[in-house]
């Protein structure tokens, strides 16, 4: 019998050293997030999820809310629907927010720049909804804009009841979510200029001057932190979307429901200590590179230039090898005049071997017009006469 089982002890030693074992990063590192009910680590660049521990499960987001809102707040900008410099007037009903403010009043009026800076430092809810309604008219109409948009990420856990994360039924999301929709924030590169801020001012030189402290304390104390946004109820308990950057990574991890600050701020840490130290990314293209280009005789200019939404990068562990990487471009069936700078108009798929790790939109570096009569005539004459193609 001692045999028997000696034998087969050395036949599974034998097989282990042919078959490699595949370890998930949970079971790997016990230490990782472990005082987290819910967590995921993500690569912005790749959009690779390196860890995730009931990742999909439904919890109240507290203030991470405001990442959806800070969200539609720098497309607006990005729009030119709404502008820095622009002064908003606050309601009696933005003044009215309880929880995290920044203690505006009735008929105050203050820049866009300092409300935005009001959100992303000091989380402030009265801020939030003085931006809301003035972007969409009434929270109500915010609020639906953000339940669209988290249609269009094609998020299936999540619904938003307010801009603020203040408690109420049916305002729902995930630690996967929070990641996606911090992903597609920080794809507008100024936000972390302001998320990444510590302490700063609001009304300087004024007798209601406000001090701005930021609520993620870790932005002052973890390398490369950038962002993104804290978050606490009684009932969501302890929250925080965090992003780090180092080198060619650029380092999303969600952590939601930890009983205290000091245990959230130890997961974060795990999880953004286990990305940067076990994967490298490889920068194939820079957001700046010029992929790809299409021609339309009916556009002004009549060649636009491709460019991908943000620098393409590849994840690998440490301890690995480089991968084959190609990329192939595919663009939309139907391109319709005018194109704005910023339109998304085809894909960048990033290939190892025969499997698809990576995709990219690919955006218009600068506007198409539709050409008026006389350009379509001057080309035509051109083209005709033999000196160009259009």
């Amino acid at each position: 019998m001692h045999r028997f089982i000696s034998l087969l002890l050395t036949l599974s030693v034998i097989c282990s050293m042919f078959y490699p074992t595949y370890v998930n990063a949970e079971d790997n590192n016990k230490s990782i997030a472990q005082s987290a009910p819910s967590a995921i680590l993500m690569e912005k660049n790749s959009g690779m999820t390196l860890f995730e521990k009931e990742a999909d499960k439904e919890l109240p987001p507290a203030s991470m809310t405001k990442i959806m809102t800070l969200l539609l707040i720098m497309e607006e900008l990005d729009k030119g629907t709404l502008s820095l410099d622009e002064t908003i007037r606050v309601s009696e009903y933005a003044a009215s927010m309880g929880g995290s403010q920044i203690f505006l009043e009735e008929g105050e009026e203050m820049s866009v720049d300092d409300l935005l800076k009001g959100v992303a430092v000091a989380s402030g809810n009265d801020a939030s909804v003085a931006l809301a309604e003035r972007i969409a008219g009434s929270e109500k109409e915010f609020v639906k804009m953000m339940n669209d948009k988290v249609k269009e990420l094609g998020l299936k856990n999540t619904h938003f009841e307010n801009p603020t994360g203040l408690p109420a039924d049916n305002h729902y999301s995930t630690a996967n979510d929070m990641a996606v929709m911090a992903r597609e924030l920080l794809l507008h590169e100024d936000i972390t200029n302001y998320t990444s801020i510590y302490d700063d001012y609001l009304r300087k030189g004024k007798e209601n001057e406000f001090w701005l402290v930021n609520t993620n304390k870790l932005i002052k104390s973890y390398p490369g932190m950038d962002g993104l946004k804290t978050g606490f109820t009684k009932k969501a308990k302890y929250c925080l979307t965090a992003t780090a950057k180092k080198d060619d990574l650029h380092m999303i991890a969600v952590v939601m429901g930890a009983e205290k600050p000091i245990e959230r701020n130890a997961a974060i840490t795990s999880l953004l200590d286990y990305g940067f130290g076990q994967y490298e990314g490889e920068r194939l293209h820079s957001k700046d590179d010029i992929l790809h280009q299409i021609t339309n005789p009916r556009g002004t200019p009549h060649t636009l230039p491709l460019k991908p939404e943000k620098d393409v990068v590849v994840l690998k562990r440490k301890n690995e090898p480089k991968g084959n990487y190609t990329t192939s471009v595919t663009m939309n069936e139907a391109v319709e005049l005018p194109i704005k700078k910023g339109d998304h108009l085809g894909w960048l798929t990033v290939s190892n071997g025969k499997e698809e790790i990576s995709k990219v939109r690919l955006e218009a570096a600068e506007p198409m017009n539709k050409a008026n009569l006389l350009e379509l005539w001057e080309r035509s004459f051109r083209n005709l006469a033999g000196f160009e193609k259009f």
